[in-house]
């Protein structure tokens, strides 16, 4: 009755639903990976967005790479801003998709060192590309800045290609060691993306905070594998019956057709 089962298409047909069900296991299992990762990242994020905020020099020095447990913890800064050596880093987008620059704004501790400020985003309204943009000034004289702690942006971290032959002040990503090379001075780790004193006229648009990242999606996808690796086996059965019973009833045809009539 299961001849069938070893004809080439049977076969075939078997083979790949064998491979079918660990394939789909293990894809579940890497989607339950991806979900502990994002939700551990999500912790992260909540953790430091709700750490109260400490002086910047409690976390980075000149040289240091920010790690994942200092990213977007809240810091302040006292100082004064440097705007005649500010840069604007291309090709950077604000809430509604909209291309312009973020404004990139050395500010000198009271120590001397630099730290990097983000102020926000600025829209493309220069007459062309390589022309700098208008950029509102910073506050003047001595304050207290806080922002969030970022690290250095790289093209393997960003994926954003770091363009050589630019108009001048202008910087394709936000690094500490360039822009210390730049300045000739002391430059603390990473830069941080300011969140007050907030800017007078709204302008630059400051960085808006981080997103969680939608773990729960990966969860559902983990479910959604491992129910297709149960459906394949259960699909396989369903096939073998219904060809079961097709060829069965042809046979019963045939027979009927063969039959001696009687006289």
């Amino acid at each position: 009755m299961y001849r069938f089962l070893l004809s080439r298409q049977w076969v075939i047909l078997t083979l790949v639903s064998l491979l079918l069900i660990p394939t789909m296991i293990r894809l579940g299992f890497w989607q339950m990976h991806r979900y502990d990762e994002r939700t551990a990242r999500n912790q992260l994020v909540s953790d430091a967005l709700t750490a109260e905020a400490v002086p910047v020099e409690k976390l980075t020095t000149p040289g240091h790479a920010v790690t994942r447990s200092e990213r977007y913890r809240s810091v302040t800064a006292t100082g004064s801003f440097d705007p005649a050596r500010e840069v604007v880093v291309r090709r950077r987008v604000n809430a509604d998709e909209t291309v312009g620059f973020h404004v990139l704004t050395p500010f000198v501790l009271t120590d001397g060192k630099v730290l990097l400020v983000d102020r926000g985003w600025i829209p493309a309204d220069a007459p062309s590309q390589t022309s700098f943009p208008e950029v509102p000034a910073p506050p003047a004289g001595r304050i207290t800045v806080t922002g969030r702690l970022m690290p250095d942006e790289t093209t393997a971290a960003s994926g954003i290609k770091d363009l050589k032959g630019l108009p001048d002040r202008q910087v394709m990503l936000i690094n500490s060691e360039q822009e210390a090379r730049r300045l000739g001075t002391q430059v603390l780790g990473g830069y941080i993306a300011q969140t007050a004193p907030e800017p007078k006229g709204d302008s630059p648009q400051l960085v808006g905070r981080p997103g969680s990242e939608d773990a729960a999606l990966n969860y559902a996808y983990a479910i959604q594998w491992w129910l297709f690796s149960v459906g394949v086996p259960v699909g396989w059965v369903i096939l073998v019956r219904r060809e079961t019973r097709d060829r069965a009833q042809a046979a019963a045809r045939e027979a009927e057709r063969t039959e001696p009539a009687t006289v």
